[in-house]
């Protein structure tokens, strides 16, 4: 029990934490004049869909799951929702379907066993994880929160709530098709011009496949583009922003990024392109669409 809150307060024990899980929620904003990162969810669409259909706030605070999923449980009555990548989760060892509420109850085992679809799934649960609030956001950054990744043996917090019954959003439609699209939506960067026209085609034309170092902070490529282009005087940079680097690297930056850089910035993803890229595992290939 919480002595500063007069709701019953719940908790969830990590008994194995899985290659890399984060609180997330949409991000903080207005420190980025800081050299904050914005941090939050990568994938939004997901994120949205799972506090939708339990019923949450927009914001409600989840826990993204990198490829590798968790062994979880909890001490109170709840009740949750599993949505982006299949990462065939299960509740005391029966597999449960995505983007439905699942009644939790004190002592059962959330799992998670082999991949089937994307790259990072959700875990909702009724109220959001309550995680500490830094710079007006629950979202984990370690250099703000002091909170990393999940660790073995700690403790998420959470509201405790008697298990329901029916869902008035449970019927939500649910798009899973982007989980298998290699299609990522750009505009184009302030840098794009300078780029020659035969560079500006290939860039189109080229499929590029995720390098394994890619993580929250940027995805990069295993292929390289040839330029001479020159770098630019320190500006601002946002999570979508495609740079190119003079070795020839395309560096897609994400939620986690810097808030400046000095690389010229060729490219813009659209929202949904950052949706589509942050579920591809390494290996896999993408090709950059241009929106008019």
């Amino acid at each position: 029990m919480n002595s500063k809150s007069s709701k019953s307060m719940g908790e969830v024990v990590v008994k194995q934490p899985g290659l890399f899980s984060t609180i997330q929620d949409f991000g903080r904003f207005g420190s980025r004049k800081y050299g904050v990162p914005e941090s939050g969810i990568m994938d939004r669409y997901a994120f949205i869909i799972c506090n939708l259909i339990l019923g949450n706030s927009e914001n409600d605070a989840v826990l993204e799951i990198t490829f590798f999923g968790p062994v979880l449980e909890f001490n109170a009555a709840t009740n949750i929702c599993i949505g982006g990548a299949n990462l065939s989760p299960k509740i005391n060892d029966l597999e449960i379907d995505l983007n439905t509420a699942y009644q939790i109850k004190a002592g059962d085992i959330l799992s998670f066993e082999k991949r089937k679809s994307g790259f990072r799934s959700y875990l909702a649960i009724k109220n959001g994880f309550q995680s500490p609030e830094f710079l007006g956001s629950r979202s984990w950054f370690e250099a703000v929160t002091g909170n990393h990744r999940l660790q073995k043996n700690q403790l998420l917090h959470y509201q405790a709530s008697e298990a329901i019954k029916s869902f008035s959003h449970s019927a939500i439609q649910v798009d899973t098709d982007y989980l298998n699209s290699e299609i990522i939506e750009t505009y184009e960067g302030p840098e794009f011009g300078k780029l020659p026209e035969s560079l500006q085609k290939l860039i189109f034309q080229k499929k590029f496949k995720i390098h394994r170092d890619s993580n929250r902070m940027a995805v990069q490529f295993e292929e390289y583009i040839q330029n001479d282009l020159k770098g630019i005087h320190t500006s601002p940079v946002m999570p979508g922003s495609v740079q190119l680097t003079p070795s020839g690297k395309l560096i897609v930056l994400m939620r986690d990024c810097q808030t400046t850089g000095g690389y010229p910035r060729v490219l813009q993803l659209s929202e949904y392109g950052i949706q589509v890229i942050s579920q591809k595992i390494p290996g896999e290939a993408v090709q950059f669409y241009r929106k008019r």
